[in-house]
Parts: structure tokens; C-alpha cells; sequence
């Protein structure tokens, strides 16, 4: 794979959405159909080098993308892989702390359409990056027909495109949709699924005519797309070990399933597709092991690769904005849970890091997940293997299979102590085993960008549910050392964020203005409250 060779040099294909406020599906007039610094759709796709470059610049867009057309100073801020979906998704917990003003809005939930650039840019960076994915879809198949490129190379990128395609749509669907089961056949709004590029005038004006589907045709799409990602894009294994993890695999898009088929409630598909995974990933001896070894790792199946010369910046930066500038802190809300051990290896200097004054007193938890905060090479760890068995541990604990254990116990035991005799044995009834479990999720994945998911899908749930957006530590203000208090659980105070209840339209983001405004279709179906 070419690809992996020269990955530095992206080709910015023309997309019609920058000439239409960067919507992806918004209809202004167009300006040029080929401005003199971008290269043609066609030229882009008739050799095999620029074909390379047109995967890597979908990439770029995932990795860094542009957050404020209009101010290029402030681009690169990573929306939406790169680092918005972690910071995003954090910020909508109540596991890790807004001590500054960056994610305010998003951490206090009083955001409006027209509101904070990093809401509005979540949904036209997506859009973006969808729009890129098909372009790819579409050029490269045109590619293969025309004998450009072989069918076996060209099915792996466009199974990367479809990856990306059905991630983007998943993460869309999660902030600007109510959850899945919010209606019992999911017939409630989802987001407008583009199926081709914007890259003519006809397909701009048939692109801006599709309306928002049911979540329903939504999920089914996602999981269409990441079936057929699965039997185009090339395994892992036949790739080096850091281009295993940095390009999306065959092995990615069946872990994203898992991550898919949970969020719909689909438990024994999560355990078909966990179970394809047996024995081509492990969990590393450590849980610092896919941090110490971001590109080289056994547990990484899906991570972004950040280089000194290419991250999302200061402003965007996984290890700037959780580790050098201290905008999003460890809460006290996480750390004081009792089930959470204290000599719990994922508690230790590795992977949280204590934020100390000038007489060395300790003053507040970061995690210290994200290294270098020099020159911000980490990588943004998108899906890792302790995530599929979570997973599977979950499903098969709610479906009464008492293996869950086994998955359970492989990703907490190696964070104990002395695992003989601190590993579970048991649980009472199939709830507390998935309270359990989902005390691992936040735990295991704090600061990985996993809690809003999680949330949004235990709605009303069964067995552990959650009841809207829950309290949060106070906002704007690094935690004090007296809150944290391991095994006494943290009590909200008056001066806390309070809890947004499912009721509240806050719950859902709403569609930015910068959409709205220029689409009358999707302006009729604003989410309520807006």
C-alpha cells in the first residue's frame, strides 16, 4: 500500500461543501467548480499516486479538519477524530472536569444553534469528512473499472471510506439524535444519510433535498456500510504493526460493530462479531501499555497517528488540552467510586498524573494517558481491544451467559494488585454484573472519549439506567484537593453543573445555524426546543 509510504502529502480534493458553508449537504451557489489551488475530481482519481493521496487527505480530514472556515487561525482543532470526539464526549460526562472555558458550553449543556464553534463544527467537519468518504467510494470505483488501480488495492480504500462513512454517521447520530430506543422502532429523527459526494451541481441540489431519516435506517446503514468495509478493506495482519492500527483494517470495522450493535441493544450480535476478533488481538500485560507504545502495541485496533508535523494543535491536541494546558481534568465524581480500588494500577503515575503547587502539595488530577506534550505526537486511540471484550462481557451478562467473566476479569485483573484474590467470582443478579461492568468502561476508558456514548444508550435501560445527563463536578474551575476522596463517593454540591434531565430538549444538540439557515429542508426539522 502506496498509501502508508506518503501519507505527509494529501490531496485536498475539491468539495463542494467548502463552497457551501462546509455543510456537506447545505445548497448555496457555487463559486467555481474547480478553484486554481485544488486539483480536479478527475485528475484526482486517474493515477494511482493521486488516487494514494486522495485516501490520505480523507484522513487528514479525520484527523485534524478545519473547525472555523472563515478564521483559518483557528483550524486544526482535530474535529472529528483527531480529538474533538474524545474532548466532546468527555465533556457531555461527568467523569472529567471543563476547568477552563473551552468545552463550557458543551459541559453545561446551554449551547444554541448558532452557539460555540466546537458544537457547530462537530456536525460540518463530520459532514466534511463524509463528503470526502464518498468522493473516494466513487472516484476509486471508477478508478478500478478504468484499470487505474486493481480491484484488490482499490476495495481496501474503499472499505476505509465506508468505515469512515459509517463512524461518522454513528457519532452524528449520538449528539443530534435521541437515543435508539427513544421509540421502540427507533422510528424517530436521524441524521440525512448521503450515499453519493457533493461534487456537481446535480448531486449538490439532490444531496440538499435529503431530509433527516429515521435512526432506525440510520443504524441500518451504518451497520450495511461497516459489513461492507469488512469484506473490502485488507486485515491487519497483512499490514506492519503501526499501519495495522493507523489505517482502518477489516479488524476495525468489526470492532466498531460491537460498539454499534450495543448502542442498539443488540447483544448477541455484539458476541458474533467480538468473536471474530479471538486471537488476533491481546490485551497488553499493562494498562499503560497502549499509551508507553501508541504505534506498536497488541491491543490497538484502530488509532489516528498524530506526528510533531501534523496534530490538531495546542488548541486541539489530545495531550495539550488533557495534559500540558490542563483545560480537562479528572473529577472527583470518577475517582472517589468505591468499586474503583485504590491500589488499582490505573490510579498510579502512568496514566494519572497529580498537578502539584509550588510547595509540592498535590492540587488535581490529569490523566496522563496523552505523553508528549512537547510536541504532540500521541496518538488518538479510537478502539482498543479492551473495548470489544467489554463489550462482549456486557452482552453475554445481559443474555444470563455466565462467561462474561472471563472478559471481565481479563481487562481489570491486569490493573490489580494481587488479581487471585481481588478478580470477581460473581454477582447476585445479571444487573449488578452489568453495574460492574459498566464501572470498568469508565474506568478503563477515562479520557478516551467513551462516557457520552454510554450514557445516551442506558436511557431507560433494563437494568442500569442512567436518567439524562447526569450532575457534573462545578464548571470552569480546576478540582480541589480535598474532593477527592477515594471510596467516600462525591456528593454535588449547589455550586455543581446540574443534572439535564432525558425530558429536557438539551438533552440533543441542535443543527447548527450555519445549516439550517441555507436549508429549508433540515430547518423543518430542527430538533425540538431550538
Amino acid at each position: 500500500m502506496k498509501i502508508l509510504n506518503i501519507k505527509k502529502k494529501t490531496l485536498f480534493i475539491p468539495l463542494m461543501v467548502a463552497l457551501m458553508a462546509l455543510t456537506g449537504c447545505t445548497r448555496e451557489n457555487v463559486l467555481e467548480l474547480q478553484p486554481y489551488n485544488q486539483i480536479s475530481e478527475d485528475a484526482a482519481f486517474s493515477t494511482k499516486e493521486n488516487i494514494i493521496l486522495s485516501v490520505n487527505g480523507m484522513y487528514q480530514a479525520a484527523q485534524v479538519g478545519m473547525y472555523n472556515f472563515e478564521n483559518p487561525s483557528q483550524s486544526g482543532r482535530g474535529y472529528l477524530f483527531g480529538a474533538a470526539i474524545f474532548q466532546q464526549n468527555d465533556m457531555r460526562g461527568e467523569d472529567m472536569v471543563n476547568t477552563a472555558a473551552f468545552y463550557a458550553i458543551t459541559y453545561t449543556g446551554t449551547w444554541d444553534p448558532s452557539g460555540a464553534l466546537n458544537t457547530v463544527y462537530y456536525w460540518v467537519d463530520t459532514y466534511k469528512l463524509i463528503n470526502r468518504a464518498n468522493l473516494v467510494i466513487e472516484g476509486v470505483g471508477k478508478a478500478i473499472q478504468n484499470g487505474v488501480i486493481s480491484q484488490a488495492e482499490g476495495n481496501d480504500y474503499i472499505g476505509q471510506a465506508l468505515f469512515f462513512r459509517a463512524f461518522s454517521y454513528y457519532e452524528l447520530n449520538n449528539f443530534f439524535s435521541r437515543p435508539y430506543k427513544h421509540t421502540p422502532d427507533a422510528s424517530h429523527m436521524g441524521m440525512p444519510y448521503l450515499l453519493k459526494p457533493s461534487n456537481t451541481l446535480a448531486s449538490i441540489d439532490e444531496n440538499s433535498q435529503i431530509g433527516r431519516g429515521s435512526v432506525a435506517s440510520n443504524y441500518a446503514q451504518i451497520i450495511a456500510d461497516l459489513d461492507q468495509a469488512e469484506s473490502l478493506t485488507a486485515s491487519k495482519t497483512t499490514r506492519s504493526v503501526k499501519n495495522g492500527i493507523v489505517y482502518a483494517s477489516k479488524e476495525a470495522a468489526i470492532a466498531l460493530k460491537t460498539r454499534v450493535y450495543m448502542t442498539k441493544g443488540d447483544y448477541a450480535k455484539v458476541i458474533t462479531e467480538a468473536n471474530k476478533l479471538n486471537g488476533l488481538y491481546t490485551l497488553t500485560a499493562d494498562p499503560n501499555g497502549p499509551f508507553a507504545n501508541n504505534y506498536g502495541n497488541t491491543e490497538s485496533i484502530f488509532s489516528l497517528e498524530n506526528s510533531a508535523t501534523n496534530n490538531p494543535g495546542v488548541n486541539g491536541a489530545l495531550p495539550s488540552q488533557y495534559n500540558g494546558r490542563a483545560l480537562i481534568a479528572v473529577s472527583p465524581i470518577i475517582w472517589n467510586q468505591p468499586g474503583w480500588l485504590a491500589t488499582d494500577k490505573r490510579r498510579g503515575p502512568n496514566l494519572i498524573r497529580t498537578v502539584t503547587n509550588a510547595a509540592s502539595q498535590p492540587q488535581f488530577l490529569l490523566t496522563n494517558k496523552y505523553k508528549d506534550t512537547s510536541t504532540l505526537t500521541d496518538a488518538s486511540p479510537l478502539i482498543r481491544y479492551a473495548e470489544v471484550l467489554l463489550n462482549r462481557a456486557e452482552a453475554k451478562a445481559r443474555l444470563g451467559d455466565a462467561t462474561y467473566l472471563a472478559d471481565l476479569n481479563a481487562v481489570r485483573n491486569r490493573s490489580l494488585a494481587n488479581p487471585a484474590t481481588e478478580q470477581y467470582t460473581a454477582f447476585n443478579t445479571a444487573a449488578d454484573a452489568v453495574k460492574a461492568i459498566l464501572l470498568e468502561r469508565r474506568i478503563e476508558f477515562l479520557g478516551e472519549g467513551q462516557r457520552w456514548n454510554t450514557i445516551q444508550r442506558l436511557q431507560h435501560d433494563d437494568l442500569a439506567p442512567i436518567a439524562g445527563i447526569p450532575a457534573k463536578y462545578r464548571n470552569g474551575q480546576n478540582p480541589t484537593w480535598a474532593d477527592y476522596q477515594i471510596g467516600t463517593p462525591y456528593v454535588i454540591k449547589p455550586t455543581d453543573v446540574p443534572a439535564i434531565p432525558y425530558s429536557d430538549f438539551k438533552f440533543v444538540w441542535p443543527i447548527p445555524t450555519i445549516e439550517t439557515s441555507s436549508n429549508p429542508v433540515l430547518a423543518a426539522q430542527q430538533n425540538p426546543g431550538y
